[in-house]
């Protein structure tokens, strides 16, 4: 009995099947992939939430508090007055700004840790979050620069645009108004486009220790040929939890109102409706941080996933982690990190694999066409004849298919 060839599907010994990867793939991963370690990491992004939440509110609080109660130490309506709200104003606005860059520095760092553990996933390997953090750590510093300088560059662009149609506006208020039109609808694309080319630059920085630089190149680079999926991923992805929070928000608005007319049906501001409304808001404010953590690591898992797929296509990155799959089963140990054995390797494209295509025609091994056969097989029938072969000549073998060309043995 003949034995025929079937189809095999990829290895998939992590979350992933070690082959390049689809879309539908990656989007479908990037959700269910919170379950392979979810200890570790919504447990690790709710207490960096909670507490870069708590630090900017409490910290613009008292920064509001001691600026604006200076108004009371001064007349009203006087020009000192006005001086002293308007730096009260200046004041809280930066204070604000600066507070939301670092918890903005923080919260990347969930991204590097969540990032490492997709790594890890990918080949069943399952981490502790002392290990994670111990991959995270030496390129921790860069990945908060980056977060910072990222939002400084986009803040004096932003200040920048808007002071020149500020002062426009002045002139010429019409063309203000087109131009402002303008630029938001030029800043949607752009946006969109940067956030692409963008989104695995931590990803190489966790991976490669890449100054700041080579990990915005490299990321430009590996991001060739997959931007509409990446961009369908970032899209869909902030669509659902945009949706998501949206959904949410509508009971927990509801409550607030019922429980103020409940507790306070005559609008009296006591002490037992200033508690139900705080405690609404508060339980509000919680669903808020688990939806938001929850983001982070599937938009996170996401970048991982995406970062491993660019570099299957690009540099065979699943033949490397075949490869290391089959060696640590197979007892093997200290073994190379797999995803920096390879970096910057050069491969033909594998993927998707078009069948290959049969190879021309030829003769068998030991025969060789003759006039008659090539003339033959340039003719415009496609039906290939039986072969015949040289008649002082033994049996030749039959061709390969039953095709017109006739073969002679050499002499």
């Amino acid at each position: 009995m003949t034995a025929y060839p079937s189809w095999t599907p990829a290895p998939r010994p992590g979350i992933i099947p070690l082959q390049p990867l689809t879309f539908g793939t990656i989007l479908g991963r990037s959700f269910s992939a919170l379950r392979h370690n979810p200890k570790v990491l919504l447990g690790f992004a709710m207490v960096v939430q909670t507490i870069a939440y708590l630090v900017v509110t409490i910290a613009i609080s008292a920064v509001a508090f001691a600026s604006f109660s200076r108004l009371d130490t001064v007349p009203a309506g006087t020009d000192e007055w006005d001086a002293v709200l308007t730096g009260s104003i200046t004041l809280t606005a930066l204070s604000g700004l600066v507070l939301g860059l670092l918890a903005g520095a923080v919260g990347v760092l969930v991204q590097a840790v969540v990032i490492s553990d997709v790594l890890h996933a990918a080949v069943a390997e399952k981490m502790t979050l002392r290990m994670l953090w111990q991959r995270v750590r030496p390129v921790a510093w860069r990945l908060i620069g980056y977060t910072i300088l990222l939002s400084l560059a986009i803040g004096v662009i932003v200040i920048i645009v808007g002071g020149l149609i500020a002062v426009l506006a002045v002139a010429v208020p019409a063309a203000a108004v087109i131009l402002g039109i303008l630029v938001i609808l030029a800043a949607i694309p752009l946006s969109l486009w940067l956030s692409v080319k963008l989104l695995l630059v931590p990803a190489v920085l966790i991976v490669e220790h890449t100054s700041l630089g080579a990990a915005l190149g490299r990321s430009w680079r590996l991001s060739r040929g997959r931007f509409w999926v990446i961009l369908g991923i970032i899209v869909l992805v902030s669509l659902v939890f945009g949706a998501v929070a949206q959904v949410v928000s509508i009971p927990f608005s509801f409550l607030a109102s019922a429980l103020t007319t409940v507790i306070a049906p005559t609008g009296d501001e006591s002490a037992a409706a200033i508690i139900g409304i705080v405690a609404t808001l508060g339980l509000t404010q919680i669903v808020t941080l688990l939806i938001q953590s929850v983001a982070v690591i599937v938009q996170s898992t996401a970048a991982g996933l995406v970062y491993i797929d660019c570099r299957m296509r690009h540099e065979g990155l699943d033949l490397d982690l075949l490869e290391y799959v089959d060696r640590r089963d197979a007892g093997e140990a200290g073994l190379p990190d797999p995803y920096v054995v390879h970096i910057g390797r050069a491969v033909q494209p594998r993927w998707p694999a078009a069948y290959a295509q049969p190879a021309p025609f030829a003769p068998p091994p030991g025969y060789v066409m003759t006039p008659q056969s090539a003339a033959v097989s340039t003719s415009a029938s496609p039906t290939p004849a039986t072969p015949t072969a040289d008649p002082a000549s033994s049996t030749p073998p039959a061709g390969p298919d039953d095709d017109q060309t006739t073969w002679a043995m050499p002499r």
